[in-house]
């Protein structure tokens, strides 16, 4: 599929997801076979009052490529001026975040809370789009609430308004991350636009983003919570859809090197006291899924250096080699 000129194979993309997919994280999940990346949202307002973090959230690796930067606001020159900025850091598209549910974004105006205002958003998004050279896409939901389902409209909006593709979240800024998506609105909105159309939620396994592909009939299916901690599921859906091979889990052993190399990644982009903060989270859900994870997840959430990560993966073998079977799913 092609986001204006840009061409991304039609396998998975990595979901933007703010504090977990950075750089390090994009990476890997790159190397596994992810086909396009999204990188943490950044504020236009931080950018306009010159916020570092802000500026650092739109760091591009050359690795990385097709990758979009995205940006958040409710204030259309703002909105545009953060786009021009973003064009240093060299990505490929340019996504407008209207789809955040968290307090702290919808509560000013900008993430989903743009879905009260589609008049607002249009504005915003035909700023952008006028302001730049490279594609700009819109991810944003199902609606605010059950009262106010209106991705229909809303993408109608976008599209008229410049929008080169559409990401939507098949759930109400209400519903958070819960129920079972609605595989029915992102349905109804590939049928209603022209323009490409990204699926999002609950694609977690190779059967859940065949399901979206063959449902939705959407372009292109992004994965968030499914690969936290599971980055290989790039690579097996990749798989699937190159030849119709299934391929295993990884063996614990590997598990745990492809989590050193990530966390060694992220303390590399930012230090190892900062770093390994930040890799707690990630530790943690390289856990997920072996027996006793909950023990493992409390070491994870002591780590302060690197060599801490190297103990605690050393510590997961060896008790997979005592107990010769650490997949939970596997015992009784």
């Amino acid at each position: 599929m092609k986001i204006g000129t840009i061409e991304i194979k039609r396998t998975a993309a990595l979901a933007p997801m703010a504090g977990v997919a950075d750089r390090a994280f994009r990476e890997i999940c790159k190397e596994f076979g992810a086909s396009y990346l999204v990188g943490e949202m950044a504020s236009s307002k931080g950018m306009h009052y010159h916020s570092k973090k802000s500026f650092e959230l739109l760091a591009v690796g050359e690795k990385e490529h097709p990758i979009a930067v995205q940006i958040f606001g409710d204030d259309p020159y703002i909105m545009a001026q953060a786009a021009k900025n973003a064009l240093e850091y060299a990505p490929d598209v340019i996504d407008i975040n209207m789809g955040c549910p968290a307090p702290k974004i919808a509560g000013n105006g900008g993430g989903s809370a743009l879905m009260k205002h589609p008049r607002l958003a249009g504005e915003i998004t035909e700023a952008v789009a006028s302001s730049v050279n490279i594609p700009v896409t819109v991810k944003f939901r199902k609606g605010w609430d059950d009262e106010h389902c209106n991705a229909v409209e809303f993408a109608h909006i976008m599209q008229e308004s410049g929008a080169a593709a559409l990401t939507v979240h098949g759930r109400t800024r209400q519903q958070m991350y819960s129920p079972p998506v609605d595989l029915d609105i992102i349905a109804a909105v590939k049928q209603a636009v022209s323009i490409p159309v990204i699926g999002n939620g609950d694609c977690v396994d190779i059967q859940s983003v065949v399901n979206m592909y063959n449902y939705t009939k959407c372009d292109l299916v992004m994965i968030g919570r499914g690969c936290l901690g599971a980055p290989w599921l790039f690579e097996q859906v990749d798989r699937y859809f190159t030849d119709g091979t299934v391929l295993a889990s990884p063996t614990l052993e590997k598990r745990m090197e492809v989590m050193l190399r990530h966390l060694k990644l992220i303390c590399q982009y930012k230090g190892e006291s900062g770093g390994m903060r930040e890799a707690r989270k990630h530790a943690a859900w390289y856990m997920k899924g072996l027996r006793g994870a909950a023990s493992l997840r409390h070491l994870a959430g002591k780590l302060t250096t690197y060599p801490d990560a190297l103990h605690l993966a050393q510590a997961v073998l060896e008790k997979g080699r005592q107990e010769g079977n650490w997949d939970e799913t596997q015992t009784t």
